[in-house]
């Protein structure tokens, strides 16, 4: 491995997509507020026209930041971690308890906080990692485990998702929405709203979508939320899919929030099972579009299509561990961090000093707050948060767009990455290779994965590419393999020597999906793995066979 070797910007993790469904409806909450007083859009509109006046003090980013940690430290030391790692102590006898927090805590994944902390909290233990009981986990399975993933979820951080939101909510000052947009319904196209009660019935679990819905207002669930509680408590996410199209013509739809493919895919239905030009043909108050997830790249081109009118597209940082930032201003690269909602934010660079070759955290990284961090310099995220999360290293990798506004652009995952011989290509960079292809060949590419393989004693890479269109596998490898050689100087590099052979085969669509419904992952909340590893390929690899045989 060289120096360079964690040269790379990839998607996103796999975000809950509920969390974008509770962002638009916390985005939309205070708007609808003033509708039962009949003021509308218009005094919405107008109301952060008048806040926009109002000039509002802002704190320096550690300050934000030292709060939160002081916060979470206060209210954690009465908890089996607070006492295992001497909070009490921190707070009283240190001058620098930011310095001993970081040397005292050590750093988690999922499985060592799992095993042993949050299994407690599921055995119905109080006072574990946060104060009393967690009564809500939500299940999360991303694209690289098997088995779910249980994330806590308390009180504390549902309201601080709601901060988030409402904080969204008033950087719409900053964007030309139109006024009736905060009139209509609000579309989300999330998993499923029911909620699975625990044996013994002191917890829930499921969708985050069913944790959002059962703590959202009742007059927005009973109003202007769409799909409807009882379309969204359809488990089988297909048979959604279909009641959704089925009473769309019934909707007047402002916001539509999702993850892009699914997102996608049923506005497409729409557009095809009611003969339309676009999808404003139907909902012609459709101005707000809010994404997350994975990259909106390569897909933003076939987004356009479907549209006649202007769309504001929003993207979002959320999860399952929390809401942790948005877009604030038009054109910006980045998104913004929100320091002040019990969330505290280290940053670990992403290089072979602190990972090794999996993706796997070495031993003692040096981890940086918010305000040692430098833009361009690529991070793994990590997260103590009100939900009971302590050094928890949630698996992105981020880049700093501008420290001054703390804005990042979410440049990967810790184990998405091809880099067999050195190339470092990330899922970031295979998105823009895709993107190129869409351009440049006019075709609509809605689902790809990426393998990386020995070939004739040296390696190579096979793209598996989704596309529906007369589609031309030589261009678009030519067109792949430029794109990347042009961005990505190891690649560019390894294409000489080691990195033998790109290929290119090109599937039906349906074959993605109905490989997800394969291994259990067919829904709005799961997402295609654009990088294929181990026994993920060679699953990949027999599920096609057995197509053919």
């Amino acid at each position: 491995m060289n120096n360079c070797f964690f040269k790379m910007t990839i998607p996103r993790r796999e975000p809950n997509i509920s969390y974008l469904c509770w962002s638009a409806v916390c985005l939309i909450t205070a708007g609808l507020i003033l509708k039962y007083m009949a003021l509308l859009g218009t005094l919405i509109a107008r109301s952060l026209r008048i806040r926009k006046q109002f000039t509002i003090k802002v704190a320096p980013p550690r300050i934000y930041q030292r709060r939160v940690l002081r916060n979470l430290l206060e209210r954690g030391q009465y908890t089996a971690f607070g006492k295992k790692y001497g909070f009490d102590k921190m707070l009283s006898e240190s001058l620098d308890w930011e310095k001993e927090f970081r040397e005292k805590v050590p750093l988690h994944n999922y499985n060592s906080m799992f095993s042993e902390w949050w299994h407690r909290c599921l055995e119905g233990e109080e006072n574990v990692t946060w104060p009393g009981r967690v009564k809500y986990f939500a299940l999360s399975s991303g694209t690289s485990e098997s088995a779910s993933k249980h994330i806590p979820v308390t009180r504390d951080m549902i309201r601080s998702t709601k901060k988030v939101g409402f904080k969204q909510f008033y950087s719409m000052t900053n964007f030309d929405i139109p006024p009736h947009t905060f009139e209509k319904g609000v579309l989300m196209l999330g998993g499923s709203t029911s909620l699975t009660e625990s044996e013994r019935g002191d917890y829930y679990e499921g969708d985050m979508s069913g944790i959002s819905a059962k703590n959202m207002p009742r007059f927005l669930s009973n109003f202007f939320y769409k799909p409807g509680q009882k379309i969204s408590r359809q488990p089988k996410w297909d048979e959604r899919i279909k009641l959704i199209i089925e009473n769309a013509p019934k909707w007047d739809v402002g916001i539509l929030c999702g993850v892009p493919a699914w997102a996608q895919i049923v506005l497409e239905e729409i557009v095809k099972t009611y003969k339309l030009n676009s999808i404003h043909d139907m909902w012609p108050n459709l101005a707000i579009y809010i994404h997350g997830g994975v990259s909106f790249e390569p897909y933003k081109q076939n987004f356009k299509r479907l549209f006649s009118k202007p769309v504001t597209f929003i993207e979002t940082y959320m999860a399952s561990e929390g809401s942790f930032g948005f877009q604030a201003r038009p054109g910006a690269k980045g998104i913004k961090l929100v320091l002040n909602v019990g969330i505290l934010y280290e940053f670990v660079p992403f290089n072979q000093e602190n990972f090794d070759e999996n993706g796997e955290l070495k031993q003692h990284p040096q981890t940086y707050f918010i305000h040692e961090v430098k833009e361009d310099v690529e991070y793994a995220v990590v997260l103590s948060t009100c939900a009971g999360a302590w050094r928890y290293l949630i698996g992105d990798v981020v880049k700093f767009t501008d420290v001054k506004e703390h804005e990042i652009m979410i440049v990967g995952r810790t184990k998405q990455f091809l880099s067999l011989c050195g190339e470092h290509t990330s899922v970031d960079n295979l998105n823009k290779a895709i993107d190129a292809v869409n351009q440049q060949l006019n075709v609509q590419i809605k689902e790809f994965t990426v393998a990386g393989f020995p070939y004739e004693n040296l390696f190579a890479h096979k793209w598996y590419v989704g596309c529906d269109d007369p589609l031309d596998a030589a261009a678009a490898r030519k067109i792949i393999d430029d794109t990347l050689c042009a961005i990505n100087d190891d690649y560019a590099v390894e294409r000489t020597s080691a990195l033998k052979e790109v290929i290119v085969e090109v599937l039906p669509t349906q074959v993605f999906i109905d490989y997800l419904k394969h291994t259990g992952k067919f829904g709005a909340m799961n997402k295609f793995p654009r990088v294929l590893k181990g026994k993920q390929y060679q699953d990949w690899q027999a599920f096609l066979d057995g197509r053919k045989g």
